[in-house]
């Protein structure tokens, strides 16, 4: 289990850090100085997490870890959840860091998704898991209201 968590980590994470790229250029491209064009920019946003969704499901299924569809839905879905919990968290100007941070990310969903769809796991620990992620963004916002002192 401990292999395949490590390539769809690995997977995950390169695909994390080439979705930061395109996504990053796509917005520079696209130009958004005001409303107007936040629709078309965010259109561009879906079609390049969209196409990196599809892209994933086959190179995880290149690097033996199968489904490579299930791997790579769970792993969206695991992305949502941390997206929801990074809103709580400060943010910085360095783009490097950001990188980084997005790599980092899509490597843990990587690894989630992989753990929770292991054909032997447990039920208890997929229910765990669900319910931890489900649980991760009101605890970061109930963190970050604390953190703020209200």
């Amino acid at each position: 289990m401990r292999g395949r968590m490590g390539r769809a980590s690995v997977v995950c994470a390169a695909l994390g850090v080439l979705w930061w790229a395109t996504v990053r250029l796509a917005w520079t491209g696209v130009g958004c100085e005001d409303w107007g064009c936040l629709v078309p920019a965010l259109g561009v946003v879906v079609v390049i997490s969209l196409a990196l969704l599809a892209g994933a499901a086959l190179v995880l299924e290149r690097v033996n870890v199968r489904p490579g569809r299930r791997v790579a839905v769970v792993a969206a879905g695991a992305l949502v959840a941390f997206r929801l919990a990074g809103e709580t968290l400060p943010s910085w100007t360095s783009q490097m860091a950001d990188a980084v941070a997005a790599g980092a990310a899509f490597a843990v969903a990587g690894a989630v998704a992989a753990f929770v769809t292991e054909a032997g796991l447990a039920r208890g620990w997929k229910v765990a898991a669900a319910v931890a992620l489900v649980a991760l963004a009101p605890v970061a916002l109930a963190l970050s209201l604390a953190r703020s002192g209200l």
